[in-house]
């Protein structure tokens, strides 16, 4: 078997930036990508920690870019999160997902390389959508 690594991830990444660039002008495909998604998420194991768990925080990022309220982020890392996303539900896995213990390496190795590729974005999205969430709390 062929090794998965961050480059590997990358070079999906970035075959899957053109498509992911549809997605963001089109509210009602991205609403399906993301419901896929979320399906997607609930059929991780109970078991999964790391860079999995943060697909829901990618998931919602793209969504707060699509509906324009978080327009502040460069298109390509939004691209390339939806790319991520993109492939996690596209089925089309290197390693196929029903491969046990080995079926979620692609995957993470995917999710990992966006994330480290876009983390100031990402970090600096989580920090208003805090921000956010605590301000509709006080009214």
């Amino acid at each position: 078997m062929a090794e998965f690594d961050f480059d590997a991830a990358k070079q999906v990444i970035d075959g899957g930036i053109d498509e992911a660039k549809s997605f963001l002008d089109d509210p009602e495909k991205m609403d399906s990508l993301l419901t896929s998604v979320k399906a997607q998420v609930a059929n991780l194991p109970t078991t999964v920690t790391g860079a999995l768990t943060q697909i829901p925080t990618l998931a919602a990022m793209a969504k707060s870019y699509v509906t324009k309220e978080y327009p502040d982020v460069p298109v390509k890392t939004i691209a390339s999160v939806v790319a991520a996303l993109l492939y996690l539900v596209k089925g089309k896995d290197i390693i196929p997902d029903g491969v046990p213990l080995l079926g979620l390496v692609d995957d993470l190795a995917v999710v990992t390389a966006v994330i480290k590729l876009n983390e100031p974005e990402i970090e600096a999205y989580k920090s208003w959508k805090q921000a956010k969430d605590l301000g509709a709390g006080i009214l």
